[in-house]
This record gives C-alpha cells, sequence and structure tokens, in this order.
C-alpha cells in the first residue's frame, strides 16, 4: 500500500514538473459574458502565437471587482476592460469627458494607483444600451431614454447585478432621466437580459450597444440624449511585473489595438451568442482575417 502510495505521489510530481511555471506562464482572465470571453481569447491567441509563451485561461470570473482584486492579488496578468468602467466603478471618479480625455485619466491613475498599465483601446466602445422592444419603441415612437420615461410607471425593467450597485449605474440614470417603474427592478445575469425582454419578463434593460442579439432579437437602443454614460472603450489591462519579464507582450497587445470596429465585436458576439459556434475558432479566423 505504502509502495502504491509512493508510486502516485512520484507520478503527480513528475506531472506537475511538465507544468510551465507560474514565472513564465501568462494568466488571461475575464468578466462572465460573451463579449469578454471573445476579447480574453483573443488576448490569449495572439500572445500564443507571436510570443510564444504557455498561456492559461481563467474567464468568467463573475464582474468588474472580482476581476480587479484578481489582478491586484498577481491571479492573473491580463484582462479586458472599459475605460468608463475603470473611470467610475474602480477609480470612483465622476463620469465626463471625451473618449481621450477618459482613457487619458485612466491611464495615469491606474499606473498611479494600482503599478497596472492600460494598453491602446481594441477600437470599440461599448457603452450601456438602455433596450426596449422593437415593437414598442415603433407603436409608441420611441426614439430616445426621455421619452420612454413617460410610459416608464407601467413598465418593469430588468438590469444586472453591476449595474444596480455601480455609481454610473442604476440609481444616476433613475436621477437624469426622472425614471419610475411600476415596482423594483428585476435583477438578474447581463446573459439572461435580452431573452427576458423579447419574451416580456421585463420592458425596459441596460444591456450593451455591441451586443449581437439586439437586431436579431429585434430589439430598439434608446439614444442616451442626456450624455449620462461616458465612453466605455475596450482596453487590456496588464500587470506591470509581467511587462517587466516580458516586455514582447506589449507589441502583441499593441498589435490589436484599433482592430475591432463597433459592427465588428457585434458580429463576433453574434457568431457566439446566436450561431452558437465555438468562441476559439471565432477567434482564430477573426485573427486570420486580420493578418494577425
Amino acid at each position: 500500500m505504502i509502495t502504491r502510495l509512493l508510486a502516485i505521489v512520484a507520478a503527480l510530481g513528475l506531472m506537475l514538473s511538465c507544468l510551465p511555471s507560474r514565472e513564465n506562464r501568462i494568466v488571461i482572465g475575464s468578466k462572465n459574458f460573451t463579449e469578454q470571453l471573445i476579447l480574453g481569447e483573443l488576448i490569449a491567441q495572439h500572445i500564443e502565437a507571436k510570443n510564444h509563451l504557455p498561456v492559461e485561461r481563467r474567464f468568467y470570473l463573475a464582474g468588474t471587482y472580482i476581476c480587479h482584486q484578481a489582478i491586484l492579488a498577481g491571479r492573473i496578468d491580463i484582462y479586458p476592460e472599459y475605460t468608463g468602467t475603470a473611470l467610475t466603478a474602480i477609480l470612483k471618479e465622476s463620469p465626463g469627458g471625451t473618449r481621450q480625455e477618459v482613457y487619458d485619466r485612466v491611464k495615469a491613475e491606474y499606473e498611479k494607483r494600482f503599478k497596472l498599465e492600460v494598453g491602446r483601446p481594441f477600437g470599440f466602445n461599448d457603452t450601456f444600451a438602455i433596450e426596449v422592444r422593437g415593437e414598442d419603441a415603433r407603436r409608441l415612437h420611441l426614439k430616445t431614454i426621455s421619452q420612454a420615461a413617460a410610459y416608464a410607471p407601467e413598465w418593469r425593467a430588468g438590469f444586472g447585478y453591476e449595474f444596480m450597485e455601480r455609481p454610473d449605474g442604476f440609481k444616476g440614470l433613475a436621477a437624469t432621466y426622472g425614471l419610475h417603474f411600476a415596482g423594483p427592478p428585476r435583477i438578474m445575469d447581463l446573459g439572461l437580459l435580452t431573452r427576458a425582454l423579447k419574451d416580456k419578463q421585463v420592458d425596459l434593460i441596460a444591456g450593451n450597444t455591441t451586443d449581437g442579439l439586439i437586431p436579431a432579437l429585434d430589439l430598439v437602443i434608446l439614444e442616451d440624449d442626456r450624455n449620462y454614460f461616458p465612453p466605455y472603450e475596450a482596453v487590456p489591462i496588464v500587470r506591470e511585473p509581467v511587462l517587466a519579464k516580458h516586455p514582447e507582450i506589449r507589441d502583441a497587445l499593441q498589435d490589436l489595438a484599433g482592430t475591432i470596429s463597433d459592427e465588428e465585436m457585434r458580429q463576433l458576439n453574434f457568431a457566439v451568442d446566436g450561431e452558437h459556434r465555438d468562441a476559439k475558432q471565432v477567434v482564430s479566423e477573426f485573427l486570420k482575417k486580420k493578418g494577425l
């Protein structure tokens, strides 16, 4: 029995010795929705191909706060974030400013406070989208959030957990537009919101402008006519010690800057959510199309 136990321990030791050390393994994280999965996979595949470094994927790490704590603790090395989210949810600063101004503020403060580098934007702006069913928008002639506020007392709203808590979320939106609903908003996972709206479980949701299911489900994005939401450009967040050890990673991330338009991100999201394709294959095809 002892001999057998020693053999198992020896085998486990051999297996562990074959794994790449944490020092040379790049750990990519992401939040828990499709777009983040795609961006995380995009970063992972390009680093593997260009830098020939072993990559570990730790995707679906809940929301913003979990990912931020994970990278501060060194449990992940890179994850995709959004400038408006970083500004309001992490830095606790008031929204406002152009895309460049918000990016510059976030980049400077992340380096100063957290020793994290904010890479160049991937190219698209995934701002919050206040959505209603297309049939309701056409029937009521709705184009803006201000117009929808008049009907909100008869409606049920649906929001993600994080949207209810963050400073650029529900409370500020309701105050800015005078929104009052028939009851407390239903709180659910982000991946369930669009289906809940389509199935008439709720009447208004806060989704994302790059959600590929918006046109497929005949949903309409209402214009943020009071400019409540700041810009949300997608950017890679990287631990500075990782860049110091592997400066080549910076070049790989630079390759991805400006490569994804709003429409291309919608198409990528739809390929996974709407066509139920494998995210790894979708990303691989996209990188080849871009010559990366």
